[in-house]
């Protein structure tokens, strides 16, 4: 795990040590530790508390009510501990369960500490020109970006980025996310109406090591969460999704990117349109809260507390109406860049990949990147141009050099004819 110290959440549950304190109903936890014991055997206590993140007097109380069932059988003892089985009667009743969902991992948290814990969590960004300096160091990037970006990130409202192709838009969304310099709680899973949400994904939470001993382990210690998606992106990923063979459901990207950032890069390229894409969320941007609904009908309310970013190299005014627009307070235009930020971006590239040039090549490279007809210098030339001639190196089993021969053999490969 990484560690980010001395990041603390500024939401703290305590352990349950009582099935009420957990905000679930019982027989959904009854079901969790059922389900459990059917996958692991013969088990004990300890364990059984380690894998569903429960506390030993919540799992000892559910231990004695299914002891006076009848659905466990005790085998013997490892030290203080119990060793125990289902009883025949206990694996029928976990098969039935198992049948409605095969869920036996963390025992969830209720809907509504979740609700709780995302508005107390709700990022407090206090940056200027030099935090952001130092956050964008790795970009070039000018004052007067930096003065745009700046408002724009401390009102944690949604961004609409745009501006010509290759000029980093999507770079500086990406790295938004270092302005935070806290962490955050991320439940493994919440349950609503005695249905189980997916809520953690290794793929996109980042954990942190957590020292507190004395917090409720069904939470997380995390990162703040950064999701990118792009022209993937489609309607069914915005709401909720039922797996038919577990019975589990999966949290919409919205939820998983709560506290953090999401970003649709390349907005208006999505697989599903922008005009539907934008009437979902038309609420969402504006009121802070989200609705889902499970299979069967039920509605419920969610926090819709993350910053949305809207890449795109499209007209806003070809993408969304007026109404729409109003609810994204924050437009930047990322234009293209002039001769010294082309340069200064040059002379970067070429010292991380350790290439060789001749004083005027980014002089001379300029000129190939405007010739034929083009009229503006984009960001993703100097290293676009650097991965070809790494490319010609290696077809030709050599060292890459960059010459002026090269680099116009580079370019040749690089644009198309107009």
């Amino acid at each position: 795990m990484a560690t980010l110290a001395p990041a603390r959440s500024v939401f703290t549950p305590s352990i349950p040590q009582n099935s009420q304190e957990l905000g679930i109903p019982e027989p959904l936890l009854l079901d969790l530790v059922i389900r459990r014991l059917l996958i692991e055997g013969q088990t004990t206590l300890a364990r059984l508390s380690e894998a569903l993140r429960l506390s030993i007097p919540v799992v000892d109380s559910v231990f004695k009510h299914m002891r006076g069932q009848h659905l466990i059988e005790v085998k013997g003892m490892t030290g203080n501990d119990y060793n125990f089985v289902l009883s025949m009667a206990g694996k029928q009743l976990a098969s039935e369960r198992f049948q409605v969902s095969q869920y036996a991992g963390a025992c969830p948290v209720s809907l509504e500490d979740y609700y709780a814990a995302t508005k107390a969590q709700a990022a407090k960004v206090h940056v200027d020109r030099r935090s952001l300096r130092q956050a964008f160091s790795d970009l070039v990037v000018t004052d007067r970006m930096l003065d745009q970006l700046g408002p724009a990130i401390i009102s944690q409202n949604s961004i609409f980025v745009y501006g010509p192709t290759g000029n980093g838009k999507t770079s500086l969304a990406e790295r938004m996310l270092r302005v935070y310099q806290d962490a955050i709680l991320i439940p493994y899973a919440v349950a609503v109406d005695s249905q189980i949400i997916s809520v953690y994904d290794p793929v996109v939470h980042q954990p942190l090591d957590n020292d507190n001993e004395d917090m409720d382990p069904r939470w997380l210690l995390c990162k703040r969460p950064c999701i990118v998606t792009g022209g993937e992106l489609i309607p069914s990923m915005l709401e909720l999704r039922l797996d038919d063979a577990s019975g589990i459901y999966a949290a919409p990207l919205q939820m998983k990117a709560n506290n953090g950032i999401l970003i649709i890069d390349d907005f208006g390229r999505q697989l599903m349109s922008p005009r539907d894409l934008l009437n979902r969320w038309i609420v969402p941007l504006d009121r802070r809260v989200d609705y889902l609904t499970l299979r069967y009908g039920v509605k419920f309310q969610i926090p819709f507390e993350l910053m949305v970013v809207f890449s795109t190299n499209l007209e806003p005014s070809d993408l969304a109406d007026e109404a729409f627009l109003r609810r994204i307070h924050n437009k930047i235009y990322i234009e293209a860049i002039d001769a010294s930020a082309f340069d200064q971006i040059f002379s970067r590239v070429i010292q991380g990949r350790g290439l060789q040039a001749e004083p005027d090549s980014a002089e001379y490279l300029r000129k190939l990147c405007l010739r034929e007809g083009r009229t503006e210098l984009r960001a993703c030339y100097p290293g676009d141009i650097c991965n070809i001639l790494h490319s010609i190196g290696r077809y030709e089993g050599r060292a890459p050099i960059m010459t002026k021969a090269e680099l116009e053999r580079a370019a040749a490969l690089y644009f198309a004819k107009s």
